[in-house]
């Protein structure tokens, strides 16, 4: 029986080098912040080399604006496998430790110490994203305000760090009126 030969393709290089500098930026930024980015750290931390990054990403402008759909894409695949074959409360749960957990993970998370000013700019228009994406599980006539209300706690949790960030979890099961799990 013959079998087709899967070979690495060029593609396949290419996709795996962009995956690197996009993630190389994650670690760049949560040390340096977006103002003191470069190019040059990136490529470093990549493990590529400049003319490397520049053929993917001309400018920094670009490759801030490829980090940013990476980010939204690595947030929704996570999103969608952790609430995979799961519905109602269950699925809202796993929606909320997703949250918690992604919080905790992610290494830009305190870029905000990094950059606050700009990083609290961005919340303008990123909690209407994040709360239209959260009210898309939560079912009822107060659906609007209990996301509102789980990504307020959440930007509260990522901005100031106090001695609750064990209740996390259980702010935002309260927040959104479901029982508590293990």
């Amino acid at each position: 029986m013959s079998h087709p030969i899967r070979s690495t393709t060029i593609a396949d290089t290419d996709t795996s080098t962009r995956q690197r500098i996009l993630a190389a930026t994650a670690e760049v930024l949560g040390r340096n912040g977006k103002t003191k980015l470069s190019l040059s750290d990136v490529a470093t931390q990549a493990g590529v080399s400049r003319p490397t990054l520049y053929r993917w990403f001309a400018s920094k402008e670009e490759l801030l604006s490829a980090f940013s759909a990476y980010e939204r894409q690595i947030f929704e695949s996570g999103l969608v496998k952790a609430t995979a074959g799961l519905k109602g409360v269950d699925k809202l749960d796993a929606v909320l430790r997703f949250i918690v957990d992604y919080q905790h993970s992610y290494s830009g998370v305190r870029m905000v110490d990094v950059e606050p000013e700009h990083t609290i700019a961005q919340f303008s228009w990123v909690i209407p994203q994040m709360r239209e994406g959260l009210q898309r599980h939560l079912p009822g006539p107060n659906s609007a305000v209990k996301a509102a209300t789980v990504i307020r706690i959440a930007i509260s949790h990522y901005i100031v760090r106090s001695d609750d960030a064990d209740q996390f979890l259980a702010q935002l099961r309260h927040a959104v009126g479901i029982k508590g799990s293990s």
